[in-house]
């Protein structure tokens, strides 16, 4: 017997590629707020029967819009605020520099709809330096788990773990901070974890690509790249990085050799998940981001390239026929694949709800 529907709202919902699988758990998403209408008119193209609200949440007019239009008895609450406050990407952040980014304190806004519409599921999702940011609250400096505990430990059950999506059968590691509230009397339960999935049993029965070159399949198409880049990872083999090559590796124009971390100029590796995906998927020069690629018979190894739109999809854990405009820019659906959450996961987590 399936389970009975379940009303939710979104918040920060970005293009809403995390909940690519909720209604097939039997949860409609009634109102979702995004800031960036690029995003946002995404969203609404995939997600025609939710009610989306384009603005600022810290807007009172927009919150106060998103109140009303959630109505009444809301099952379950979404909220992935923005991480780049307490992302540790490319840069080092001490907590009081994060604890000072604006940003982080949107946190509070996801707090005023829990006290105001008391949903009896919450997900709060982002990356795992989220729970160790320290925030001002009545005067002291405390996590956000531990602000959530004066405010609702009475009413709702509080738990947080990271989880690697990898082990939730999601072919690419990626970790994220989920922070799981429910009313007390309630029961949810965390996945199991499964057998990892690997970047060949995803992707492997894709066609290969050369630069620039395109296949019959929708989203699977190369990107160009610069002839040196190609020539670089024409001749890294896979699970490699350019910078370990003897011969042919990242030059500067007077011929010596660049320096770089190995995570860059990197190939994947077949058997394993995916490293994580980031923004700059659209750059071989960034992380781990180029296809693993198979040896050829002159010794060099094919798909000198970063991935597909379709292969980024894909080991994101959307369907293969995901119903995306087909006039959606291509670096609109890298941007966000890099900051979503796979929604195999989310659709894991939530299927626990009972």
């Amino acid at each position: 017997m399936p389970r009975k529907l379940l009303k939710g709202v979104s918040l920060f919902s970005s293009a809403g590629i995390a909940e690519a699988f909720l209604n097939d758990v039997n949860i409609k998403i009634v109102v979702a707020n995004e800031l960036l209408e690029e995003r946002a008119k995404l969203y609404s193209a995939l997600y025609k029967t939710t009610e989306m609200i384009i603005g600022d949440i810290q807007d009172q007019k927009i919150f106060d819009r998103i109140v009303k239009l959630s109505g009444n008895d809301i099952d379950l609450l979404l909220a992935t605020p923005p991480c780049q406050g307490v992302s540790v990407a490319g840069k080092n952040r001490t907590n009081k520099d994060m604890s000072m980014d604006k940003r982080n304190y949107l946190i509070f806004k996801i707090i005023d709809f829990i006290q105001i519409k008391k949903p009896k599921y919450i997900i709060i999702e982002n990356v795992p330096n989220f729970l160790k940011l320290k925030l001002l609250f009545n005067g002291e400096e405390l996590t956000l788990i531990e602000i959530l505990e004066v405010l609702f430990s009475d009413e709702y059950e509080i738990e947080a773990k990271v989880l690697d999506a990898s082990e939730f059968g999601v072919p690419q590691k990626r970790k994220r901070a989920i922070i799981k509230i429910y009313k007390r009397g309630l029961m949810w339960t965390w996945p199991i974890k499964e057998s990892p999935v690997t970047v060949r049993q995803a992707i492997g029965h894709l066609p290969s690509l050369k630069p620039g070159q395109r296949s019959n399949l929708l989203w699977h198409f190369a990107r160009m790249h610069s002839p040196e880049h190609i020539l670089y990872m024409e001749n890294t083999p896979t699970g490699k990085s350019a910078f370990q090559n003897l011969k042919i590796f990242p030059k500067k124009r007077n011929g010596t050799r660049i320096k770089g971390y190995i995570t860059t100029y990197r190939r994947m590796k077949w058997d394993e998940p995916a490293p994580t995906i980031t923004i700059r998927n659209d750059a071989i020069s960034s992380q781990c981001n180029v296809h693993p690629g198979i040896k050829l018979s002159n010794g060099t190894f094919s798909d000198p390239r970063v991935l597909t739109p379709l292969e980024l999809m894909i080991l994101t854990s959307l369907p293969e026929d995901w119903c995306i405009p087909q006039s959606t820019p291509e670096n609109l659906i890298r941007r966000c694949i890099g900051e979503s959450m796979p929604p195999l996961l989310l659709k894991k987590i939530v299927s626990n709800i009972n």
